[in-house]
């Protein structure tokens, strides 16, 4: 219960930065693995090693050979890869290409247990069924030049889009309190006893004088220049 208790608490934080990530791509954070952050984005409940996830899921929840947000795609063990690793489909963009999000795949500054979110993930299989794929790897910036062997994807049930919806409020709700904390925090250091929202007002009420000084002495300039 305490591990568990560890792992939801962690993974909050990790749904946390990614709730404050504008744009696509590779985020570094504390080290990830691909299975607990992919039970939290997905809600599917499985443990144990990715490689055993398909297996587990069969009679627990619906699978298939087709994409869909919120799917987990379940890929085999290689010789490299021999626990396996599951990724979410964040969204489906043709028939042959998707978006995933996943943690410890690319190595990101030179080490692993990151997030990528939203990153491309294709389809190569000659029969157009998802089981073979190739991934986006940030290192080159590209598609990686191996092909992965998959088992299909693990779909959310209602209770599995309940709980991955109920996770990204939490996180949201903690991203907001740690940003005005830390807003605060600054505001504390750089004038004690000032709030952040009144440093804010501050810099921009400076700003705005600082800009009409500017526009005077330029006014001044052309007018002195025009006699």
């Amino acid at each position: 219960m305490l591990k568990r208790t560890r792992i939801l608490l962690g993974s909050l934080a990790a749904a946390a930065v990614m709730s404050l990530a504008p744009t696509a791509g590779a985020y570094a954070d504390t080290y990830w693995q691909c299975v607990p952050f992919a039970r939290l984005i997905s809600g599917i409940q499985i443990f144990g090693d990715a490689r055993t996830w398909w297996q587990q899921a069969i009679g627990k929840y619906e699978t298939g050979i087709q994409p869909q947000a919120g799917a987990v795609l379940c890929f085999k063990p290689t010789e490299r890869m021999r626990l396996g690793h599951v990724a979410v489909v964040s969204q489906v963009l043709t028939d042959r290409i998707v978006q995933i999000t996943h943690a410890n795949w690319s190595p990101i500054g030179g080490s692993r247990g990151k997030i990528e979110k939203d990153v491309t993930l294709v389809d190569v299989s000659p029969n157009g069924d998802w089981s073979q794929v190739k991934v986006w790897y940030d290192p080159s910036r590209d598609l990686g030049g191996s092909t992965y062997a998959t088992y299909g994807f693990i779909y959310q049930d209602s209770k599995a889009k309940m709980l991955a919806s109920t996770s990204y409020t939490r996180a949201e709700n903690t991203a907001i309190t740690m940003a005005q904390s830390a807003a605060n925090q600054m505001a504390a250091a750089v004038r004690p006893g000032a709030g952040a929202l009144s440093i804010l007002s501050q810099v921009a009420d400076s700003t705005d004088r600082i800009g009409a000084l500017i526009s005077a002495a330029t006014r001044g300039g052309d007018s002195a220049g025009g006699n």
